[in-house]
């Protein structure tokens, strides 16, 4: 089965970059022509949307929401004749828009990857509708392990998904600068301090994926009474910290069923 990659921006080039060690049959395209460097980088084939949409057999749509009716409304005669599996990771679209937006009732899966697909770290919530065969869908899934976890979700629950893994990268990584400039203020180099911290929350990303001992006892092990971890904890407390990312995430997922309206 031939894949396409219509969009191949930070998202859509983490997926095509993951799954060509998969497969590399695979074609894609962009709207700045800069996707041709990527294609070359990965020996994959560079097209224009309408070759995508004729010859593809499983096509990504990694386009942003408010652009999504604009790709898809002039190539809808030719994804209507052709019904191939559509493979959306726009936020707050649902399936059934995308089959509107594509002219027919056709195969969808709906996405919600994370950066982190790009070296094989990501987490990529998905759902299908009745028309994807489960032979189909199987494969697909075969073919995008090599971009990390790979977890089937009700649709009604991407939207908050999407704020909690989705976006999450971006929260992470500022808690890894936050957590360097810390150790900076007191005299670690920066580029240590930087590995440090990323291996710091790497290592204890595992120790609960390893074990899913509940997160506040690993918590408990680590602070000593009297120790210089409850020190640091307690002042993560009196700053709000949990509150501060129980908010983020509310927030993300305000955003995305907003952009679902668009």
């Amino acid at each position: 089965m031939k894949y396409g990659f219509i969009g191949c921006g930070n998202m859509g080039g983490a997926i095509a970059r993951a799954l060509s060690r998969s497969t590399k049959d695979i074609s894609l395209t962009d709207r700045s022509g800069k996707g041709a460097n990527l294609a070359d980088e990965l020996g994959i084939a560079y097209a224009d949307t309408e070759t995508i949409a004729r010859e593809c057999d499983r096509i990504f749509l990694a386009v942003k929401p408010h652009m999504m009716a604009a790709v898809l409304e002039p190539l809808a005669p030719l994804l209507a004749a052709r019904k191939p599996l559509l493979i959306t990771m726009a936020a707050g679209l649902t399936m059934a828009r995308i089959q509107e937006l594509a002219g027919a009732s056709m195969p969808v899966i709906r996405i919600m990857p994370n950066t982190p697909t790009a070296v094989g770290k990501g987490v990529i919530p998905y759902c299908a509708n009745d028309l994807v065969p489960k032979g189909i869908l199987s494969d697909w899934v075969r073919d995008m392990a090599p971009c990390g976890l790979l977890d089937p979700l009700e649709e009604n629950l991407l939207d908050a998904a999407s704020a909690l893994s989705g976006s999450g990268p971006a929260y992470a990584y500022v808690l890894l600068e936050a957590l360097a400039d810390g150790a900076v203020a007191c005299g670690l180099p920066r580029a240590k301090a930087l590995d440090y911290a990323a291996a710091t929350l790497a290592g204890a990303a595992e120790m609960y994926l390893s074990s899913h001992t509940h997160p506040g006892a690993l918590k408990d092990a680590v602070c000593s009474p009297g120790g210089s971890t409850i020190a640091g904890l307690r002042v993560l407390e009196q700053r709000g910290f949990r509150g501060a990312a129980m908010d983020c995430i509310a927030a993300a997922y305000q955003k995305n069923k907003e952009l679902g309206k668009s």
